[in-house]
């Protein structure tokens, strides 16, 4: 049958399959699940429900505003932008132009970071930078009871997602979050108050670590910092390269301006034996050699699940 032969669409199906063609032939890649994602939005179901709608019949006005976030999506909106939210460590998080879309990969900085200081609250560092914690008798790891406060600061913020996730998993954890632009910063404290750990996050704007000069040292800074190169953003994808702030995601030439900048002045407002966690691209070598020069002991490069350096760490000599 041709296309011209086709059954006008009806069903939820229908429409599925509909969108899921479009948006291929847009070369978007995971077009089934983005026509799923958008299409229970408009329904207002979680995605799985569509699996047993599969012949109701769509009404006109669910038909126009699906039309509508189908056509944003073929513009190469990012998915996250048109839902207004992102699943982040198993937290939603609101999104917006404003802040990155928060990815999958930033997530092993945070379990980087828990581990580290669920070990420091307790009265105990990891038995190596990188969070492997002490093991139980049997050989299982077991997380030190965290009783001390932590001081923790997160660079950057954006959306908030690293700083609320930590918050969350470290009860004992006291976070200031920082970042330069201002409209970030009308957006992240709103993702605190979502998941109640507002009144243990600050949120203060300025550039990198100046915020933080004149208070009590920190323990642990993480942070996910500008890191791609200016001659690079030409090749990225249109979701990133036309949606997400620049600001965000663009560092010099060789994309180390902000991250040598932070590793310089983390020293100054981490105390004796506190530990920054920087999430790298493809500069990890010289990320490694930036910590190293700066003082740094117990470096160490740290691999996501696709086997790719993703984060460098460092301690503060005690």
């Amino acid at each position: 049958m041709s296309t011209d032969e086709r059954p006008a669409p009806r069903t939820l199906l229908d429409y599925l399959r509909l969108t899921t063609d479009f948006l291929a032939g847009k070369k978007i890649d995971g077009a089934r699940l983005d026509a799923e994602l958008l299409l229970a939005e408009v329904l207002g179901m979680a995605r799985v429900q569509l699996y047993t709608n599969f012949e109701r019949p769509l009404a006109r006005e669910e038909i126009d505003r699906y039309r509508e976030l189908v056509r944003r999506r073929a513009a190469r909106e990012p998915v996250a932008y048109i839902l207004g939210r992102r699943e982040f460590w198993s937290l939603e998080f609101e999104i917006d132009r404003r802040v990155l879309v928060p990815r999958p990969d930033t997530e092993l900085l945070v379990e980087l970071a828990v581990a580290a200081l669920t070990a420091r609250a307790g009265g105990e560092l990891p038995a190596r930078a990188g969070g492997e914690l002490p093991a139980r008798a049997g050989g299982e790891a077991e997380a030190p009871a965290a009783t001390a406060i932590v001081r923790v600061a997160d660079i950057g913020t954006g959306s908030g997602a690293l700083a609320v996730a930590i918050a969350k998993e470290v009860p004992s954890a006291r976070v200031v979050a920082t970042d330069k632009s201002q409209a970030a910063l009308e957006l992240a404290p709103r993702n605190a108050e979502r998941h109640g750990v507002a009144e243990r996050i600050e949120f203060v704007s300025g550039d990198l670590c100046e915020p933080l000069r004149g208070r009590e040292p920190f323990d642990l800074i993480v942070s996910n910092p500008p890191y791609i190169k200016s001659g690079e953003m030409a090749a990225l994808d249109p979701e990133v390269r036309d949606w997400e702030p620049r600001l965000a995601l663009v560092s010099g030439d060789d994309g180390m301006d902000a991250t040598a900048a932070l590793v310089e002045s983390a020293r100054e407002v981490l105390m004796p034996g506190g530990s920054l966690w920087v999430e790298v691209g493809t500069q990890a070598a010289a990320v490694r050699e930036c910590f190293e020069s700066n003082g740094y002991t117990d470096v160490r490069v740290h691999r996501d699940l696709a086997g790719n350096i993703r984060v460098v760490s460092g301690y503060r000599p005690s």
